[in-house]
Formats: C-alpha cells, sequence, structure tokens
C-alpha cells in the first residue's frame, strides 16, 4: 500500500457518502463530520423539514426524505445518492435507530418487528444496495450500533432495541466476511451513553444519570464530539485493513 501522510488518510475529498437518520442527534453530527472530511454527503430522515433546516448552510449536504423502514424508500436513497455524486457510494452510515420504549414484559410482537425492520433489516438492506453498484469496491459501510448490543443495561433498555443492535454486530461481521475480497468493508461503531433525542428522558432524570456516571470508568457521559474521530476512521481509508469489527467508545462501559 502507497504510504501518506496521515491527513490524506482522512481525507474524503470527491467522495460521496450517506448518512441514514440525519434529521437530528448523532446523525446530524456525524453528517457534518464526513462533509467537514471532504465528502459530498446525501442526509436521510423522514422529518423535510428538519432536513432543509440543517442542509440550508452547507452546499455538502443534499437532503433525501426517506424511512428506512419502507423498502421502495431504501432503493429510492441509493438510486438519489448515486445521482448526487460520482455514481458509486463510497460511505454507507447506518445510523437510523428507533426504539419501541416498551419493557420486554409489555412489548408486542409487532412493536418488536418494527423496531428490527428498521435497526436491523433497513441496514441489511441499504448495504446491500450500495455495494451492488459498479464502482463499490472500497465502500465503507459503519453501522451505528450500541453497546446495548453487547451487554445488558437492564433495567434500561428493551429486547426489541438490544436484540437489534446485538444483530447489527452480527451482521456487521457476517457481510465483512462476505464483501471483502471485492474491497468492501463493513465494520460497526458502538457509542455508551450520549445524549440523543432518543434518550432525552433518561438524562433528564438525575438518578439515572448518577447511574451512568457510577458505571462509566471514566465517571460521566460521552460528548458527540468524542465520536467524530472514531467514525472518520471507520469511514475513511485511514481504516483501510479494519473490517468485521466493533469498536466501542463508551468511556470503558463494556470493559467493567
Amino acid at each position: 500500500m502507497t504510504a501518506h501522510a496521515p491527513a490524506e488518510l482522512f481525507d474524503l475529498t470527491g467522495r460521496t457518502a450517506v448518512v441514514t437518520g440525519a434529521s437530528s442527534g448523532l446523525g446530524v453530527r456525524f453528517a457534518g463530520v464526513l462533509a467537514a472530511a471532504g465528502a459530498t454527503v446525501v442526509v436521510a430522515a423522514r422529518r423535510a423539514a428538519k432536513l432543509t433546516e440543517i442542509t440550508a448552510d452547507d452546499d455538502r449536504l443534499h437532503p433525501v426524505v426517506a424511512d428506512v423502514s419502507d423498502e421502495t424508500d431504501r432503493v429510492a436513497l441509493i438510486d438519489a445518492a448515486r445521482a448526487a455524486g460520482s455514481g458509486a457510494i463510497d460511505v454507507l452510515v447506518n445510523n437510523a435507530g428507533v426504539d419501541s420504549g416498551a419493557k420486554p414484559a409489555e412489548e408486542t410482537p409487532a412493536a418488536f418487528g418494527r423496531v428490527l425492520d428498521t435497526n436491523l433489516v433497513a441496514p441489511f438492506h441499504l448495504s446491500q444496495l450500495a455495494a451492488r453498484y459498479p464502482g463499490s469496491d472500497g465502500l465503507s459501510v459503519v453501522n451505528i450500533s450500541s453497546v446495548l448490543g453487547l451487554v445488558s443495561a437492564a433495567p434500561l433498555g428493551g429486547a426489541s432495541y438490544a436484540s437489534s443492535k446485538a444483530g447489527l454486530t452480527g451482521l456487521t461481521r457476517e457481510l465483512a466476511g462476505h464483501w471483502g475480497g471485492a474491497g468492501v468493508r463493513v465494520n460497526a461503531l458502538a457509542p455508551g451513553w450520549f445524549r440523543t433525542e432518543m434518550n432525552e428522558g433518561l438524562f433528564a432524570d438525575e438518578r439515572s444519570v448518577r447511574w451512568i456516571e457510577r458505571n462509566t470508568m471514566l465517571r460521566r457521559p460521552g460528548n458527540p464530539a468524542e465520536l467524530d474521530t472514531a467514525l472518520l476512521f471507520l469511514a475513511s481509508p485511514a481504516s483501510s485493513y479494519v473490517t468485521g469489527q466493533v469498536l466501542a467508545v463508551d468511556g470503558g462501559w463494556t470493559a467493567r
């Protein structure tokens, strides 16, 4: 492999990236990081108004309204991303995720299935679509998992969410194994406790925050900026010999 200066390894100039679930929280952050590294970034989410707001002042960000739980929307998203860039997708960040909010004893099978549709089926299909086109060699898929897919956080967390994230780890490894020979890399990023729109209620409860602080080796939740370099590492040529891995950025939560 040709040696490159460190800065060049993280450069995404001329590359096309897709970030799902990009209308709030970590998705917005991820899109901004990739754009700052030079990528053309297609940002996808269900909320059109939020996407318009996010992309208004940055011509590197291209909004596409899409519900990733819908198969037709997934196909349209990948087609739009190919049209926005050079025809191939270089980075796919499967970030969209939902939680039913129900405890395992009350969660219905239908609600469980809806969570898996968004958190697991959609990343599989989008990865499949992105890897299918000519020029996909060099594609980096980054699945946004969670420490809840690695260890239990009971009494917090739900069965469907944890199952979907654990399944995403298995999917990451399996796709990496099948597609590595074609030059496609598939990895997962597993954040610990970061404040997002989904867990606002958790962070509003002082007892829950103290519980997080007590059980995290660094004794605090994460700052979203602390995910920037991990995402960029997995998305860029800096991780050219890394595939099938789960990178936990969790302040030591899973090392207890």
